[in-house]
């Protein structure tokens, strides 16, 4: 339980964060409105690494389902512990967001633009084309399991493993991020997602479901590619 309890408050505070800085960037009257591309990246950077440290002493602090699917599937954990993780890591999503709405709520009734609301929640394409998209958050998600998996075979001083891992969502958002919003995070996406269609905003628009299979789906096949390859590599 002391496990799952950490999924759920670590995913909790990377949505905060994550999410927190997407809002801090989109909505209107904010003070760090239009800041641009580079403090959302720098963002969820920090996000997922202040969120595994506050929750790592509690357990392995995956906070994604890719990450924990890819460590099942290389003996890292238990099968019996990945369905319990990802519902912990979507109920601490969906808490998150709510954590967001409620941070900035005097800010969602200014805010008219409904696709930078539902940025805020949720990850959606620069261009919509679903095989790229798909395609996008595939190669994204196996950069960062690889580079997961890599690094556990790396000797790192005590507790420093968790900046690499900042530095490489930093990595992927620059670099990677742009056509698709870099969800790479199942969670990340699905739980901010039922957040923004139940939360009573009155501007928000609807939920863009019709996308919301790729930011899922592709991250758990680009998990389970990058373990094919890593197997190769060991």
């Amino acid at each position: 339980m002391t496990q799952i309890m950490g999924e759920f408050i670590g995913t909790m505070i990377l949505v905060l964060l994550g999410d927190g800085v997407c809002a801090a960037v989109n909505l209107n009257k904010s003070k760090a409105q239009a800041s641009g591309w580079i403090v959302i990246a720098f963002g969820w950077g920090l996000a997922v690494t202040m969120a595994a440290y506050i929750s790592g002493f509690m357990g392995p602090a995956h906070l994604n389902p890719a990450v924990s699917l890819a460590m099942a599937m290389t003996g890292g954990m238990s099968w019996h512990l990945v369905v319990p993780f990802i519902i912990a890591q979507m109920f601490g999503a969906i808490v998150g967001a709510i954590l967001v709405w409620l941070t900035y709520l005097p800010h969602w009734g200014v805010t008219k633009d409904q696709a930078a609301i539902l940025g805020t929640f949720a990850t959606g394409p620069a261009i919509r084309n679903y095989p790229a998209n798909f395609m996008t958050e595939l190669i994204g998600t196996f950069v960062l399991i690889l580079g997961l998996l890599a690094f556990g075979k790396t000797t790192f001083a005590q507790g420093t493993n968790i900046f690499a891992v900042g530095g490489l969502i930093l990595a992927i958002g620059l670099s990677l991020g742009g056509p698709t919003g870099y969800a790479i995070n199942p969670a990340r996406d699905l739980g901010p997602r039922i957040a923004h269609a139940f939360l009573p905003i009155a501007t928000k628009g609807n939920s863009d479901w019709g996308y919301s299979w790729i930011p899922v789906a592709a991250p758990m096949v680009g998990a389970v590619i990058a373990v094919g390859v890593y197997m190769l590599m060991v």
